[in-house]
């Protein structure tokens, strides 16, 4: 609530008592508007170049998320061959010719970092540019519209069809509506259930109704998320649910362009008749079309708020307004606030900074984290090893008085055939390795693109034991190749 101090009696403010009404009239609004129905919004359609773009956007957003499962990349015999899939049973992730093991998880983190770092760099230079253009709620909310336009009409149609009493014609569109708006939940769901499971193995199993329980469970939840999100609740997941309105204005500054209503030469505003002089008045005719296409239902004219997701969507409504009446478009534009406040105070266009520290330093985090990712993923080895050792007994001395150690070795090998590996020890003299269950020897054979472990049991003389403790590694070799590696352990024997 707005409080002011009570003016003295007599005084020039308490005059006629201005302001304490003033003050009344915002309370009651703040008031009012914690309590009273939210309006539904209803986006008038606009034509314009921010619009194209959008369009352009969705249709390749959403393209890429429906058809990516149906992405077929030959990976050979006993693999899956869709070129993305998140293999949950297998703990593989398949990324066309990238496949990522449990262990190599970091590669993710590294997606994610760069996902992040990326997301705060467009923000410091368009504001909310993602938000307004491919965030999956932008998106789907998009298409709803887009379904429920064409079923109701534009915007006063659908306002005449919200007032209108329930009747055999309201109910029938409204049916068609929401119907589609489920058909289009369902698809949602089910591509996304896609990315987990082979996509043609599943779309016969759930048409034949024998796919797996958890399918059908998922697919449900992410039809009602989808139907709830985009159909029903719209923007008010972007003013109340989403936390990036908040956080995003850490990542904007005085130079970065957000949509803005340039005042300087709009105001002041007021309804404009054809043949009268354009002196002592600004270029806005408050005709409201940018308050009437945004899909947050808000008033650019009021300033930089916290709903503006930055679509554009007003400044093509005014850009057509401003052709109408034959003046020059960009009453609304991509601005920053620094050239705002300059224009504002009668000096001229201040130029548009890309490159300042936090860009520089965005910039800067991609590259390194680019470079690093890259670099791991070109020098990724074929082959890897672990080695764990028992530690209950630590130790077991043989009847000869030599010392026995046991290991759990586990071999990782990514190629795609059948390979064996010679094992040995490195670092302990005089040792003796035994696979138990195997091969005479220390051959080890492990399937292709697969992941094989080995009990292992290493004796070594007493004489040969120096210490309590002993460090150690263990090599594998490629039998006829040269691919290596080779893992850290410690063999344990009796307090000298």
């Amino acid at each position: 609530m707005v409080d002011v101090e009570t003016p003295v009696a007599g005084s020039a403010e308490a005059a006629p008592g201005v302001q304490r009404a003033a003050v009344d009239a915002v309370n009651a609004k703040e008031a009012r508007s914690l309590y009273e129905k939210r309006p539904r919004i209803h986006p008038r359609r606009v034509r314009g170049t921010f619009r194209r773009l959008k369009w352009g956007l969705m249709i390749v957003t959403l393209g890429i998320y429906y058809l990516t499962p149906w992405i077929r990349w030959d990976r050979g015999p006993d693999v899956p061959d869709q070129a993305v899939l998140i293999d949950l049973p297998g703990q593989r992730l398949y990324f066309f010719f990238i496949e990522i093991w449990p262990q190599e998880v970091y590669y993710l983190t590294g997606l994610l970092i760069l996902a992040a770092i990326g997301l705060f760099l467009v923000t410091s230079v368009w504001g909310r540019a993602w938000c307004g253009y491919a965030c999956p709620q932008t998106v789907w909310t998009d298409l709803f519209i887009v379904v429920e336009r064409w079923i109701e009409g534009d915007r006063n149609a659908r306002i005449r069809l919200d007032r209108a009493r329930w009747g055999v014609a309201k109910l029938a569109k409204r049916a068609v509506k929401h119907t589609i708006w489920i058909i289009i939940g369902i698809l949602t769901g089910g591509a996304w259930v896609f990315y987990f499971v082979d996509a043609p193995t599943l779309v016969g199993q759930l048409a034949a109704f024998d796919a797996p329980t958890y399918a059908y469970i998922f697919i449900g939840l992410l039809t009602s998320t989808t139907y709830l999100l985009g159909g029903l609740a719209r923007e008010q997941v972007c003013i109340y649910m989403c936390p990036w309105p908040r956080i995003q204005a850490a990542m904007v500054d005085e130079h970065t362009l957000t949509v803005s209503y340039r005042g300087y030469r709009g105001e002041p505003r007021g309804p404009h008749k054809k043949g009268h002089s354009w002196e002592g008045r600004g270029d806005c005719v408050d005709c409201k079309q940018c308050v009437v296409v945004c899909p947050m239902g808000i008033d650019i004219r009021d300033g930089e708020q916290l709903e503006c997701i930055t679509c554009g969507l007003c400044l093509d409504a005014c850009n057509n307004v401003m052709e109408k009446v034959g003046r020059p478009g960009g009453l609304i534009g991509y601005d920053t606030m620094a050239n705002m406040a300059t224009r504002a105070a009668g000096g001229g266009a201040t130029r548009f900074r890309f490159l300042r520290p936090r860009t520089i330093i965005y910039l800067a985090i991609l590259a390194l984290v680019t470079a690093i990712m890259l670099a791991a993923l070109l020098s990724r080895a074929t082959l890897d090893i672990s080695a764990l050792a028992d530690r209950n007994p630590l130790f077991v001395m043989l009847s000869d008085g030599s010392i026995r150690n046991g290991y759990e070795i586990k071999v990782q090998n990514k190629a795609r055939e059948v390979r064996d590996f010679v094992l040995s020890t490195d670092g302990i003299a005089s040792s003796a390795i035994d696979i138990v269950g195997g091969r005479s020897g220390a051959t080890l054979t492990v399937p292709a693109d697969s992941l094989r472990g080995f009990r292992v049991l290493v004796t070594v003389p007493m004489a040969e034991l120096e210490d309590e403790t002993t460090r150690f590694r263990f090599r594998i070799q490629e039998v006829g190749g040269e691919d290596s590696d080779d893992v850290r352990s410690q063999f344990h024997g009796p307090a000298r």
